[in-house]
């Protein structure tokens, strides 16, 4: 009996390395989910076809009667000029770190028609001088952000100031102060003669039209305290009904909004009007804003 049971041990322990315990097999499963574990190495990169090659202990056909082909002579390409110009992520060009915007054209002619921003060529194209003379002007007029880029504020204000005509504005033997308010720009006069260029400025808004005609300058004040509104306006030069030139207290360029009747300047022209102008100076507006 003893001799029986010792014969039959004998038996399955070499059933057992011949054929291998239970769950393992010598081929991976062709389906369902498997058991647990780590995946094989290479797994992933087989399952989404990026390596096809066999592994030594996948099957597949031979390699080894395969010849390996040798490598041909290919003549090493010579090295090309790039352009300056790069492309940004959104597929925008640009010149010395300025990005060419849909306006460049039209941009290039104005400025070279107010001239005093740099060297400037029309021609649609953007170079490192445009970049320069248009950071300059948006810079300037206080246009954001400021990099170079001819987009629709910087063409916005470029047309109104190179289309300002300050002859229209009658002045008389001293000083006056000129809104052209069709075009959103104020400049000023003495003797007849231009004494600030033209620059940008934001008027009413709709419900508070600032009106055309000639007023005085009859009050100003460094620093005048709003009691309707709760906000402090620099450089106060009041001319009517509440009315008057100061600093905007809000990005002037934006277009949505205005004021309640005054003339918003920027800061450096607030400053500039206010050394030029007095109790008494005449100011003469002209035109009027669009949707007002």
């Amino acid at each position: 009996m003893k001799r029986f049971r010792t014969t039959s041990r004998l038996l399955a322990l070499v059933v057992v390395v011949l054929f291998g315990a239970g769950a393992c097999a010598f081929e991976a499963q062709s389906g369902g989910s498997g058991g647990g574990g780590a995946a094989p190495a290479g797994a992933a990169e087989r399952a989404t076809g990026a390596s096809d090659t066999p592994r030594p202990d996948q099957h597949g056909p031979s390699t080894s009667a395969v010849p390996t082909p040798k490598p041909s002579r290919k003549p090493t390409p010579k090295p090309t000029r790039t352009s300056t110009t790069k492309p940004t992520p959104s597929g925008t060009p640009t010149v010395a770190g300025c990005p060419q915007g849909q306006h460049q054209r039209a941009v290039e002619t104005y400025l070279a028609r107010l001239g005093g921003f740099g060297a400037v060529t029309v021609d649609g194209r953007q170079s490192a001088a445009d970049c320069a003379a248009i950071k300059k002007f948006q810079k300037r007029y206080g246009i954001r952000p400021v990099e170079g880029r001819a987009g629709p504020t910087t063409l916005d204000v470029a047309q109104r100031l190179a289309t300002t005509d300050p002859t229209r504005c009658k002045g008389g033997t001293g000083t006056t102060f000129c809104v052209d308010l069709t075009r959103q720009t104020v400049w000023a006069l003495r003797a007849g003669k231009v004494i600030m260029a033209p620059t940008v400025t934001r008027t009413g808004m709709s419900g508070y039209r600032t009106p055309a005609g000639t007023y005085t300058v009859n009050y100003r004040n460094p620093k005048e305290w709003s009691d309707p509104y709760e906000v402090w306006l620099p450089y106060w030069q009041h001319f009517t009904q509440g009315m008057g030139f100061h600093e905007t207290t809000t990005y002037l360029h934006e277009k949505s909004i205005g004021s309640h009747g005054c003339v918003n300047l920027l800061h450096a022209d607030a400053v500039r009007m206010w050394e030029l102008g007095k109790v008494g100076t005449r100011v003469v507006l002209i035109g009027r804003r669009p949707g007002t």
